[in-house]
């Protein structure tokens, strides 16, 4: 079964927001052995919608729409399906009532006239509750395909798929059972993990598909399989994925859903009672957001300090002022000084520091932009390692966060 996601809005199409609907729906349709074949994003223009619909409706089997629906004139998506399907606006009681009840229990602001306008729909449309909100979602059918508009705001969107959208389509589509599963490696290249798997992947069964999902510092190894017999293709792709993580154990974190890289570094310290704190430089509190992101981090990260300005590196840290004078503010002997006064500071048994240039210039620095070092304190003692990380900023402090956690992970490991 394939489906077209169409996104209304003219706010996503000049950047104002990112359009995460489209990813959250395409995640949940997969769950249920859906397919997206395409995802479209169209301006809040009546003749754009009508096209978009009827090139969507030549396609495939199911088109699901979000946006364009609310009191404001220019939410005209109910019009426009009304256009496409010959239909007019009738008003829903059931609708009416629930803005009613609405507007009494969360607002003190009298119902507007379109506001209640929100109850009149097209009258062939299959009405989907909107718990979360004034505008009700809308099924349709034509042609053998389903049509579904859904809100454009995300909570009352996911609210539908979950609770209206994804059982109906389950009930009533006989699907496939798709399953993913993805592995996470670090600190090696996709063409030197290719080189490695070669002849692995030469022999995956046809059904089984591996996919190469490189980001910066990691690559993610996806194999997905489909088939009406739920079973076999599970059985199927893990054990082709025993095989995959056997070849790229030392490279490998775990399986995406189930872990990180920061989820497995937070296991292994509560695990062994260690604990951590940062220095961050030239990464300014980027990797502090990573590794206190999850629920439970307060078990082991003890604190960081954000020393960007050089004689904050003395003043709180405790760097020895003759060190950055004969080394520079960037070089190995900071960036190890800072680690080692971070563990003193926070009582701590490991601890990052960062220190580098992230660009776009290079000041008095004496390497070039994209230089960054990096050092490791742990009970083994202190290393350090410097890397050039090229341009632009944003690249840079990427990869210098993904590095450190890498090899952070390798010196847990060790001890």
């Amino acid at each position: 079964m394939l489906a077209e996601l169409i996104t209304i809005g003219d706010e996503i199409l000049i950047g104002q927001i990112t359009d995460t609907n489209s990813v959250f729906m395409a995640q949940e349709l997969n769950k249920i052995g859906v397919q997206v074949h395409q995802i479209t994003t169209i301006q809040d223009d009546e003749d754009h919608i009508l096209a978009a619909l009827s090139e969507a409706e030549k396609r495939v089997d199911l088109v699901l729409v979000t946006g364009g629906l609310g009191p404001t004139k220019d939410d005209i998506t109910k019009q426009t399906f009304c256009k496409y399907f010959n239909d007019s606006l009738v008003e829903n009681k059931e609708v009416l009532t629930h803005i009613k009840e609405l507007f009494k229990k969360f607002t003190k602001h009298p119902l507007l006239p379109d506001s209640m306008a929100q109850a009149m729909v097209p009258s062939k449309a299959k009405i989907l509750k909107n718990n979360f909100g004034t505008a009700p979602g809308m099924w349709m059918e034509q042609n053998n395909t389903v049509f579904v508009s859904m809100p454009g705001v995300p909570y009352e969107m996911k609210h539908l798929m979950k609770r209206e959208v994804l059982p109906e389509i389950a009930s009533i589509f006989h699907l496939p059972y798709i399953y993913h599963k993805t592995l996470l490696t670090y600190g090696m290249g996709e063409s030197e993990i290719a080189k490695r798997v070669f002849d692995w992947e030469e022999q995956l069964p046809k059904s089984i598909k591996l996919a190469y999902l490189p980001s910066l510092g990691r690559v993610r190894l996806r194999l997905s399989s489909k088939g009406m017999k739920e079973e076999e293709v599970i059985n199927g792709v893990d054990a082709q994925m025993k095989q995959l993580y056997e070849m790229l154990e030392d490279i490998a974190v775990g399986y995406e859903d189930e872990t990180s890289i920061e989820e497995r570094i937070a296991q292994l310290l509560i695990q062994k009672k260690y604990t951590l704190s940062l220095s961050e430089s030239c990464t300014g509190g980027a990797l502090a957001e990573k590794i206190s992101a999850k629920a439970g981090a307060s078990q082991f990260f003890m604190g960081s300090t954000i020393p960007y300005a050089t004689k904050f590196k003395t003043k709180i840290l405790g760097v020895k002022e003759e060190t950055i004078k004969e080394h520079n503010v960037a070089s190995y002997q900071v960036a190890e000084e800072m680690a080692l006064q971070s563990n003193r500071l926070f009582e701590t048994d490991f601890s990052i520091a960062t220190t580098g240039i992230a660009g776009p210039e290079k000041g008095e620095a004496k390497d070039e932009v994209g230089t960054v070092y990096i050092a490791i304190a742990s009970p083994r003692g202190i290393f350090s390692e410097k890397f050039d990380f090229g341009k632009p900023r944003e690249r840079v402090i990427e990869k210098a966060v993904n590095k450190a956690l890498e090899l952070l992970l390798k010196e847990i490991l060790k001890n």
